[in-house]
């Protein structure tokens, strides 16, 4: 079982950084691919980034290559989104979740079995 809390959103200009944070529960954080999406107002949920167990694959979505970063700290059981030059369209719900232990790089929501409540990020002036 694994229990995920986000933190680090709110309100920033466009243009601007924000570094979101999941900490996670329970002792098999370290096999976990971890995750990062998104549901923007009146938009379905959709696949941001994702990281291997071991850190050494991740993948984006179009939209967000060269501007996100995904990292994890399995010491501390956190993964991190760094967002740099936000835009307004990345105006969102952004969750974190986990993927079971035998995918690599997983992109489809049905592919993750745990998520958290997720934490808001604003982009406006």
């Amino acid at each position: 079982q694994v229990q995920l809390v986000e933190s680090g959103g709110g309100l920033v200009q466009p243009g601007g950084s924000l570094r979101l944070s999941c900490a996670a529960s329970g002792r098999t954080f370290s096999r976990h691919p971890m995750g990062w999406f998104r549901r923007a107002p009146g938009k379905e949920r959709e696949f941001v980034a994702v990281i291997s167990a071991n850190g050494g694959r991740t993948d984006y979505v179009d939209s967000v290559k060269g501007r996100f970063t995904i990292s994890r700290d399995d010491a501390k059981n956190t993964v991190y989104l760094q967002m740099n030059s936000l835009k307004s369209e990345d105006t969102a719900v952004y969750y974190c979740a986990a993927s079971e232990p035998w995918l690599t790089i997983p992109r489809r929501e049905y592919q993750y079995n745990y998520w958290g409540q997720g934490t808001q990020v604003t982009v406006s002036s």
